[in-house]
């Protein structure tokens, strides 16, 4: 007997001539099917909803230099954008391996690569997080290429239900793996005071971050949302500091609130130093390391893992100093403003 046909699926409708909600973005949702309404968007200096706008692709291949026949490992693959560059460097005859913590975006990156054309033999990807480097680099051996892109993908930022941004009502998960582990809502509720605001000033330089954590940790009704947290830290802002609720501060306090949590949550640095400890192994003699990150405290783990190979001999050369994002570019995608990127050279 035939199987049955799948019943067909409306898409998201809504209400008036444009999609307000991200769900309701179908065109931007699929940019395979409607490139050329991704296109438009892209040219009004906007990244289309559930895409990601690559940082720096210029400066890191500079700092890479892929030549054909090479073997890179891309840590954070994400949405595949530096990946793809890389590809068309190495290939002919090179082989790239991309990993990715994240379930929810991962198939969707392989799905788009292969789509472009490129196959088993160019490409594989393996869900896995990149603090696991020092258990992999036995199988596959060293790279002579790797890249680690810190940041969020757009595709987590602009998605509601990650609970990675604050615009927009959603669960306060933050999880890049939302299979693992506990979400933001349930690691706040087991904080102390004073273990909070040790968070928030080791997580994100935050400083009022007693304070904060004083009114967070007495608040009377569970912050178990994006907007409920941001609701909770606007209050006190306005109560006790005298900030506005649109004062450029408080939406720099609450970017920074929701950053120290995400890096909690995920263990981001300690992701970050088990990565770093690895890294020396992973690469090839003359192999070439670039790591774009977004927060100071990301920063200067790999400046001191970089200074600390080079003075033992592990590394020939490093970054002096690290790149940043180019004006234009900065005023294309603000999303690129924090990044620094740093590059070393094995031995």
């Amino acid at each position: 007997m035939p199987d049955a046909p799948s019943p067909h699926r409306r898409r998201v409708r809504y209400q008036g001539t444009h999609p307000r909600h991200f769900k309701e973005k179908y065109k931007e949702l699929d940019p395979l099917a409607y490139a050329d309404e991704a296109e438009k968007v892209r040219a009004r200096g906007q990244t289309p909803a559930g895409t990601h706008r690559s940082i720096m692709v210029g400066e890191i291949l500079a700092a890479l230099a892929p030549k054909p026949g090479e073997r890179a490992l891309d840590v954070t693959l994400g949405y595949g954008g530096h990946a793809r560059e890389l590809l068309r460097r190495i290939l002919p005859g090179g082989f790239l391996l991309g990993l990715d913590v994240d379930p929810l975006e991962l198939p969707r990156t392989e799905v788009r690569l292969r789509a472009e054309g490129f196959g088993e033999e160019a490409l594989q990807v393996r869900r896995m997080n990149f603090g696991g480097l020092a258990g992999l680099i036995p199988q596959t051996g060293p790279f002579d290429l790797v890249l680690a892109d810190l940041g969020l993908s757009s595709m987590q930022i602009d998605n509601p239900d990650r609970g990675f941004t604050f615009k927009v009502e959603g669960p306060l998960d933050l999880r890049l793996n939302p299979q693992k582990g506990r979400p933001a809502s349930a690691f706040l509720r087991s904080l102390s005071e004073g273990e909070l605001a040790e968070l928030l000033a080791e997580n994100a330089d935050e400083p009022l971050a007693v304070p904060l954590a004083r009114a967070l940790a007495t608040h009377p009704a569970p912050l178990d949302t994006t907007t409920r947290l941001a609701e909770a830290l606007r209050t006190v802002l306005s109560r006790d500091h005298g900030l506005e609720r649109d004062d450029p501060e408080t939406r720099r306090t609450l970017q920074r609130t929701f950053q120290a949590l995400r890096i909690a949550v995920n263990e981001e640095f300690k992701v970050l130093d088990q990565f770093l400890a690895c890294l020396p192994r992973a690469l090839r003699p003359g192999g070439r390391v670039a790591i774009l990150s977004f927060h100071s405290g990301e920063d200067r783990r790999v400046k001191k893992a970089f200074q600390e190979g080079l003075r033992t001999g592990l590394f020939a050369e490093v970054a002096e100093a690290p790149t940043r994002a180019t004006l234009q570019e900065q005023a294309d995608n603000p999303r690129s403003k924090p990044a620094k990127l740093r590059w070393a050279i094995r031995a």
